[in-house]
């Protein structure tokens, strides 16, 4: 299809205004995908509005602070005085150049996807939405959603991408707590819907980032970042499961890791734990499963390691089942501290933790329940959990006060050798601890 003179401007004004350094990129929802990747746009002179439907987030952001621990209020008040505001207004849609949306992709109750935060997120955009403007998704999400649901819903409202406006996915890879990569380091995938499309988005990404990795079409892209993702949970589902053998014949399974991983070659280390946490790992593999099954593909082997998984929280609880026994206890009625509620080591993030998992399984059977986490002083609100609980000060007293402790996460700021000392029993699900009073689940 030729391409008119006024879309042909459009287009060739986006491009110019990101070349030159004076676009606008709106980032619609302000989480750990959002907020660090709006920083990093600000931190490089980028005009940044950062969209979001929590007020509380809004208001903080805008007064210079911060609610996500590894990020800094002198972060925010940096970006802020580089011009980045925070707003629940998306009218101010108008204002912006690009749109990358951050959103969450959770599962329903019934494992299937539920992309609802991204389709109402692009609803409420369409109506300020115009051309020369560039959206992108990072939301990981299943191959063909760029195409089927987004790229339809501009066609309503009569754009284009690729003629007069730009359409891309580009998968978020933000790792929380790791230290050695910031945003700007990780390389970023890119598909593009038309090559148009993908010139728009790479050149919009290079401004923020040291090194793209430009793929063939968006589903290239969304299935990129499914594999990545399921690669690590298909082997930690078969190290969760060597776990459970090992246990039975004896062995301890963190030395067999440790000795496994001196082999130069043909091995990567897994750890196990007690269940899959954090915001792609437990879900991205149904997201594929729930896609396969439309092409007539059941992915057994993916699905085989989700059950390994979703089982780990059950194995855990039924090893302090085993371990209050010894005592000559049950788990009805004895009090438990659940150590660490965040889905790994020194952060405070607690998507989709299987240390809440193990609470409420817990709970179910009768447990009083507390934990301890100096990442997350409350416990935070969640769809599918309630708890009205703070996290407990770890002194010799409360230690020995609880019938039986739970190490789910093991953040460096424990004191292992005080847990070890004062605690009646503990569970330890992460092969920190060695001694007569612990359990290894």
């Amino acid at each position: 299809m030729p391409t008119s003179p006024q879309t042909s401007s459009a287009m060739d004004g986006l491009l110019s205004r990101i070349q030159s350094g004076q676009c606008v990129v709106g980032i619609y929802g302000l989480g750990y995908v959002g907020l660090p990747l709006a920083l990093r746009f600000a931190e490089v002179g980028i005009r940044v509005i950062g969209f979001d439907i929590d007020p509380a987030k809004v208001t903080s952001l805008n007064s210079g602070q911060s609610y996500i621990e590894r990020i800094t209020a002198s972060e925010i008040e940096r970006a802020r005085a580089a011009g980045f505001v925070a707003t629940t207004d998306f009218a101010l849609t108008r204002e912006v150049d690009a749109q990358i949306i951050c959103v969450p992709t959770p599962l329903d109750s019934h494992h299937q996807p539920d992309l609802s935060y991204v389709t109402n997120t692009v609803d409420a955009i369409l109506p300020y939405f115009k051309a020369g403007q560039l959206m992108s998704l990072e939301s990981t999400t299943w191959p063909g959603t760029t195409d089927e649901l987004l790229a339809p819903r501009l066609a309503e409202g009569g754009f284009t991408p690729g003629l007069d406006c730009a359409l891309v996915y580009s998968p978020e890879r933000e790792d929380p707590g790791n230290a050695h990569f910031t945003t700007a380091q990780i390389p970023k995938v890119i598909g593009g819907m038309t090559p148009q499309c993908l010139e728009l988005g790479t050149a919009l990404y290079a401004k923020a980032i040291d090194r793209l990795v430009p793929v063939s079409t968006t589903r290239a892209a969304e299935m990129t970042k499914l594999l990545e993702n399921i690669h690590r949970a298909v082997n930690i589902g078969l190290v969760n499961e060597m776990k459970i053998v090992a246990d039975r014949m004896g062995i301890d399974i963190h030395e067999v890791i440790k000795a496994a991983a001196t082999k130069p070659f043909g091995f990567v280390p897994y750890t196990p734990g007690p269940g899959l946490g954090g915001h792609c790992i437990p879900i991205d593999p149904f997201y594929l499963t729930w896609k396969a099954k439309e092409y007539g593909v059941n992915t057994r082997f993916i699905e085989l390691a989700g059950e390994i998984n979703h089982y780990m929280p059950h194995w855990v609880v039924q090893k302090v089942a085993d371990a209050l026994n010894s005592k000559s206890k049950a788990i009805n009625g004895s009090r438990i501290l659940v150590l660490g509620l965040a889905y790994k080591k020194n952060i405070d993030d607690t998507r989709e933790s299987p240390a809440v998992e193990i609470m409420s399984l817990l709970q179910d059977k009768g447990a009083i329940v507390a934990y301890a986490d100096p990442h997350v002083p409350s416990f935070p609100h969640k769809r599918d959990y309630h708890f009205d609980l703070k996290s407990v000060t770890l002194t010799a007293e409360t230690m020995a006060d609880y019938d039986c402790l739970v190490l789910a996460t093991d953040h460096d700021a424990f004191d292992y050798n005080a847990l070890q000392q004062h605690a009646a029993v503990i569970v330890d699900t992460r092969g920190r601890l060695h001694g007569e009073n612990v359990v290894n689940a």
